[in-house]
């Protein structure tokens, strides 16, 4: 999805939908998908889920926010429409809302079939959608630096697009529920700190040998080096509620690996445990709580440690273009909430998790 031309850092984004029915349960979404790529998709990738319920759309190579923000919409909206016409509706939302009578089915192909079978209620269960950003490096071995340099941001990142409070027709208590249930994958979580890019890689072949995964695809991990492109992928974030704030993760994330690029330091020496534990806060506190600093480890805003983000990021984001999208668009998200706490406020008014289903995909 990513190249890189001379020194340009391109970047792409991934998103996971939900297709849900006129009261909000999970409906088919194949035929959705396939209506959609026949007759949109020119600004990217319409593709199936683990789930049947899924669908997942993938931008081209972006190399301005300006490109992502216009085919972000453009492949929202191929979705949509294609749902519309089987009278359905896209849910962009990272936890199913509504409780569901049963689980939907898991798509129908050789590789799903087999990663259902294998993992069992796992897979069944794994009703998350997520959005996930690549960002070009020059090679692998540069990929291993620059992923032990973003990590400790990671907590940050997730704040961004904490889209799921309301699931299963409840609230949660977090705000990203997502990131708990996605969480028992064994290959997800933080990255740990690799010296080498043959550690990191004798971590997979381990993986492969004691079947916790099936294949290199199954690496779960918040951020990794993609097997397919010359990128870095965050795979930390909840599928945003706008396409505006999956773009605002998406110039987040680009600046911190031009960050780390740049970064002659070694990277910060941050226990996995200790990581883990600024994730979990992270995901019960949004934007809206307090997320531990990186750099400090106290529990501070989190608004306080995304407005350090910015700051640490901001030579690479002026350079791009992005500094003023980003401190606007982060303004408007520090006043208005994630989608999380949308989601929390309009559910509050009548405990139904259907509202919350109107809210994101729009009323019936």
């Amino acid at each position: 999805m990513n190249d890189q031309t001379g020194d340009e850092l391109t970047f792409g984004i991934e998103e996971e939908f939900f297709v849900v029915d006129r009261d909000g349960r999970l409906a088919q979404a194949d035929d959705v998908v396939d209506r959609a790529a026949e007759t949109g998709g020119d600004n990217g990738e319409l593709q199936h889920e683990l789930t049947r319920a899924q669908a997942e759309i993938a931008t081209d190579v972006c190399r301005t926010r300006g490109e992502a923000l216009q085919r972000l919409r453009e492949l929202r909206e191929d979705l949509a429409a294609a749902a519309r016409r089987q009278n359905r509706r896209l849910l962009p939302a990272a936890s199913p809302p509504v409780s569901e009578e049963g689980l939907p089915d898991v798509t129908p192909s050789p590789r799903y079939e087999r990663i259902g079978e294998h993992f069992g209620a796992t897979a069944r269960t794994s009703l998350t959608c997520g959005c996930h950003v690549h960002v070009a490096i020059p090679d692998k071995e540069t990929g291993i630096q620059v992923l032990g340099r973003i990590r400790p941001w990671l907590p940050a990142l997730l704040t961004v697009t904490a889209n799921s409070a309301i699931a299963d027709g409840y609230d949660t208590g977090y705000r990203s529920w997502r990131y708990q249930q996605w969480s028992r994958w064994p290959s997800a979580g933080p990255p740990p700190r690799f010296a080498s890019l043959d550690e990191y890689e004798s971590v997979v072949d381990a993986w492969l040998r004691s079947g916790a995964i099936l294949d290199r695809g199954m690496v779960y991990w918040d951020a990794r080096l993609s097997e397919k492109q010359p990128t870095i992928e965050f795979r930390i974030a909840d599928v945003a509620a706008t396409p505006e704030e999956a773009v605002l993760l998406g110039v987040l994330a680009r600046g911190l690996v031009a960050t780390a690029l740049a970064d002659d330091d070694p990277p910060p020496d941050l226990p996995n445990e200790v990581l883990r534990a600024h994730l979990w806060r992270a995901s019960r506190d949004g934007i809206s709580g307090c997320c531990p600093h990186p750099r400090s480890g106290d529990l501070a805003p989190a608004k306080a440690v995304l407005a350090d983000l910015i700051e640490v990021t901001s030579s690479a984001l002026e350079s791009a273009g992005d500094l003023e999208f980003a401190q606007e668009a982060t303004a408007q998200l520090c006043a208005e909430g994630c989608g999380a706490d949308r989601q929390r406020r309009r559910f509050a008014e009548r405990g139904r998790g259907e509202d919350v289903v109107d809210l994101l995909a729009g009323n019936p």
